[in-house]
């Protein structure tokens, strides 16, 4: 079993919509059984998956401080691959996901705010020398902006070859708990969706030195046409299930919110029990201070 563990300091860029599209992503691939883990304290991936009616992927209700013995019991419920979102912050909480993970994926629109923002996530990877990949999200098509933050992201780390362009089709389709792949399987939106799990899979392969996750049935051949255009398009099943630490499964009708629930609000409240529940800092390094700091009128996007 592989972890993915979606993380950026930076609140807004789309960790929870890339976390859910990945998963699903993954799924249509072959690639799974999928679960999803929410530790944002605001449940947006939970209030996601409630809505959704499709039987995958999974959701773990796990604590952090948990989090190794949930995996484990995933693992041993015969998942393949987890897909963590995180809160966005620099956490205790967060140190230990990033701990827990095969891969890092830490989504950065093209402004410099964000850029700044991400030295701490790449300190929290290098601290646990776990492998991070940038993934240029929320672009605009054509904006010069866009290569010269990818550019700037390289120096730093990996960056996906695929861009994640903002279109309104992202947010749409999560309303209803669905993925753009799923309401528009056509559209460019999808095809982009589609590329990134191919690279992220290929990523997965290389760091296991193996097929991981090796597909059943495979996507569209990853090209690096997702990196320019625009293209709207538009085009159900029993609820999913949850994975238990003891391996049992709760359909998503035995799971919905509680009224008055204000320890986490949008988070999926079981009416039965369900096992799985609510599951260093060192020196500065030179990466993270190239981010800001007095070396950063040295960084395209830190001049004074």
């Amino acid at each position: 079993m592989l972890v993915v563990a979606i993380a950026s300091q930076k609140g807004g860029s789309g960790k929870t919509t890339l976390a859910g599209h990945l998963a699903v992503e993954a799924e249509k691939a072959g690639a799974g059984p999928v679960a999803l883990i929410d530790t944002d304290p605001q449940g947006s991936l939970a209030q996601w998956w409630n809505a959704r009616v499709e039987k995958s992927p999974a959701f773990a209700k796990v604590a952090v401080s948990r989090l190794e013995t949930a995996l484990q019991d995933l693992k041993g419920s015969g998942i393949r691959l987890v897909v963590v979102d995180t809160p966005p912050a620099v956490t205790d909480d967060i140190s230990h996901v990033i701990a827990h993970a095969d891969l890092v994926i830490v989504p950065t629109r093209p402004s410099p705010h964000d850029i700044r923002a991400v030295g701490a996530t790449v300190d929290l990877a290098e601290a646990h020398d776990k492998p991070l990949i940038f993934v240029v999200n929320g672009a605009t098509a054509r904006a010069r902006i866009t290569g010269e933050t990818a550019v700037a992201l390289s120096q730093h780390g990996t960056v996906s070859p695929v861009t994640v362009h903002n279109r309104v089709d992202f947010a749409a389709s999560m309303v209803d708990g669905r993925t753009v792949g799923e309401v528009a399987a056509q559209s460019q939106s999808a095809k982009e969706v589609a590329d990134l799990w191919t690279y992220v899979q290929r990523r997965l392969a290389l760091l296991t030195k193996g097929p991981a996750l090796s597909a059943q049935t495979r996507s569209s051949p990853f090209s690096i046409s997702a990196l320019s255009g625009l293209s709207y398009e538009n085009e159900a099943p029993e609820p999913p299930p949850v994975i238990s630490v003891s391996g049992e499964v709760s359909l998503a009708s035995d799971v919905k919110p509680v009224a008055g629930n204000t320890s986490h609000p949008a988070e999926a409240q079981p009416r039965e029990s369900i096992a799985l529940m609510s599951a260093d800092k060192g020196q500065e390094s030179p990466r993270r201070r190239l981010f800001g700091g007095t070396e950063r009128q040295a960084n395209p996007f830190g001049r004074r």
